[in-house]
């Protein structure tokens, strides 16, 4: 399905922890070429992608490009990570352009800005606020299988820290890799995790300290 679709066109739930999400292709402006793109979901699970669609209210606004500056200096951690990274408000492409492009704290901003001007991906993760039409400030994880495994949703008035999604995606990208483990409070890439058993039921005190 594609961002711009009317909404009067398609009905969708909110997408929930655990599960797909459906195949997507988001408009994005590409900082680096430039130029404008399409982003394919069923592309980046060809190649094995991890994604990070970061959702905020609008373009021109008061804490939303501190977020995205913010989001950018984490931003070849995540790639490194095998992450692709996708900003996305109600806005346009266009107005995506002429706002990092005239926006100085926006300079460092490399990755794929995308579109959702009649709120269908907002709608989709259940992030969109009628009251305003615009979204709010949804940061969503999902794995190379296309399932949603992280979710974080914030009032308009609170700007995200991009060092606890790092932590977060860090921790995501080992457990797919042992699956078998689960990571802690705080759990910080080479530090200790859990191994869930019967054996350690009421003494994770004493696993953690092993």
């Amino acid at each position: 399905m594609s961002c711009c679709e009317k909404e009067d066109a398609i009905q969708v739930p909110a997408v929930q922890i655990g599960k797909k999400i459906p195949e997507l292709s988001i408009n994005v402006y590409d900082p680096e070429s430039g130029d404008f793109a399409e982003v394919s979901f069923a592309d980046l699970r060809k190649r094995k992608k991890w994604v990070v669609l970061f959702f905020y209210p609008a373009d021109f606004t008061f804490v939303c490009p501190t977020e995205l500056a913010d989001l950018a200096e984490q931003h070849s951690t995540l790639k490194g990570l095998g992450v692709e990274v996708i900003s996305l408000s109600c806005d346009t492409k266009f107005a995506h352009m002429a706002w990092r492009n005239s926006e100085r704290l926006l300079s460092g901003v490399k990755y794929g800005m995308g579109e959702d001007p009649t709120g269908l991906l907002a709608r989709l993760f259940g992030i969109y606020d009628r009251a305003t039409g615009l979204a709010f400030r949804g940061t969503f994880i999902i794995n190379p299988d296309g399932v949603l495994v992280g979710s974080e949703v914030n009032f308009n008035n609170v700007g995200r820290n991009a060092k606890e999604l790092v932590r977060k995606v860090k921790a995501n990208v080992y457990l797919a890799d042992h699956p078998a483990e689960v990571c802690p409070a705080r759990w910080e890439q080479g530090e200790s995790t859990l191994t869930p058993s019967a054996a350690i039921v009421g003494n994770i005190y004493d696993a953690l300290k092993k």
